[in-house]
């Protein structure tokens, strides 16, 4: 069967995928070398030097692709080594339109990296598309969003986005951690770029930090590959072997994460002492109705808000869950709580950050796939 033809739950488990060619193994081997012997200089059997290239990578690189419908996949050592590349294609005077809601991360790395490079980012809300066109001008190179956001959840229309990009010739990225291509294909909906932290939800158990783009168009591709073997910045065969065994059971994870996160979202929105509630599986929520069209289910990424809260309660809340980890990171088996204004989000100037609704009583939940009825009780008992 032709592999465009297959269905996500078997391009997990297939897409890109063969069996190995020396001695048959079905999962890709873990490729541990950085060199390769050469019959003559240049005369190798594909691979010459691991920064470059290696089978491993290869192979990561190929599901990549696969599941996000794409032509052209790049796996990195994290997903802000990937964002770099991106970043990388633009000159000192190009602009940037960016969605003002983004990974702390993210924002750092444009205002603090780049900006002195003299790239210039332009930070806005993006859910009514129509403001974007103000801050377009000759200057502007490419749209830089998330969808769902982080920690807002906010849903942006990436069809819409597309249109106007097309219109300025500019190229759109898309951060699709959150939703992942289970959920969400932005090149289906007119993105040029794809990225994620792989760290997140294709990895799947917080044991890798890897980064990935997915592209379609071969000039585009062929930049990436170039400024990633040029700048170094690759993951290694045993962290895209990870990544890659996660990737196969992506399908099976993200259907408990949704129903999951659903559960919590209702719990949540029900409970007197919570005053808001962030999900975009809400009719109530911001272009909900979007999220419904883009995305297939609405996925285990949630916010809120106790009621009355300060940054004193809030912290409180986090420090006595038990089964809710409080860490980094997001998109595991396990379910994780955050408090973005002194985590995620803390390099982010406090003005800036509550601008878009990162207050200081924000909780960020990533619910996992224990038994809901655990998790529910877990954050009865820390809510009080």
């Amino acid at each position: 069967m032709s592999e465009k033809k297959l269905k996500f739950n078997s391009k997990a488990i297939h897409g890109g995928q063969e069996p190995d060619k020396a001695y048959g193994a079905v999962m890709p081997p873990i490729y541990q070398t950085s060199t390769y012997a050469q019959s003559t200089p240049g005369g190798h059997q594909g691979y010459e030097y691991s920064r470059s290239a290696n089978p491993t990578r290869t192979a990561l690189e190929k599901s990549l692709a696969s599941i996000e419908n794409g032509n052209y996949g790049l796996a990195f050592a994290s997903g802000l080594a990937a964002i770099d590349a991106v970043i990388k294609l633009l000159n000192p005077g190009d602009e940037v339109v960016s969605t003002n809601d983004l990974y702390g991360g993210s924002y750092r790395l444009f205002k603090q990296v780049f900006e002195k490079f003299g790239i210039r980012f332009h930070f806005i809300g993006m859910q009514n598309v129509h403001t974007i066109e103000e801050y377009i001008n000759g200057n502007t190179k490419l749209i830089w969003t998330e969808t769902p956001t982080n920690p807002m959840m906010n849903v942006i229309d990436i069809r819409a986005i597309s249109k106007l990009a097309k219109k300025y010739r500019l190229l759109l990225a898309v951060d699709n951690t959150f939703a992942t291509p289970y959920l969400q294909t932005p090149l289906d909906l007119g993105a040029d770029i794809v990225m994620h932290s792989a760290t997140k939800y294709l990895g799947g158990h917080s044991d890798v930090v890897v980064g990935a783009l997915v592209v379609r168009d071969k000039d585009l591709a062929d930049k990436l590959y170039f400024l990633q073997n040029a700048s170094g910045a690759v993951c290694g065969p045993m962290d895209s072997f990870l990544v890659l065994r996660g990737i196969k059971t992506l399908h099976v994870r993200m259907q408990r994460h949704c129903e999951n996160g659903k559960a919590v979202a209702e719990y949540l929105a029900g409970n007197p002492k919570i005053e808001k509630v962030y999900w975009p599986g809400f009719e109530n929520h911001p272009n909900h109705d979007i999220a419904k069209s883009q995305m297939s289910d609405f996925g285990g990424m949630i916010s809120f808000v106790p009621k009355g809260s300060n940054y004193d309660e809030a912290i409180k809340i986090v420090e006595k869950l038990k089964l809710f980890t409080l860490a980094e990171s997001l998109g595991g088996v396990e379910s994780l709580a955050g408090h973005p204004a002194s985590m995620t989000h803390a390099s982010i100037p406090k003005e800036e950050r509550e601008k878009s609704g990162v207050v200081d009583s924000l909780i960020r939940l990533s619910v996992g796939i224990e038994d809901i009825r655990d998790l529910i009780a877990d954050l009865e008992q820390a809510i009080g």
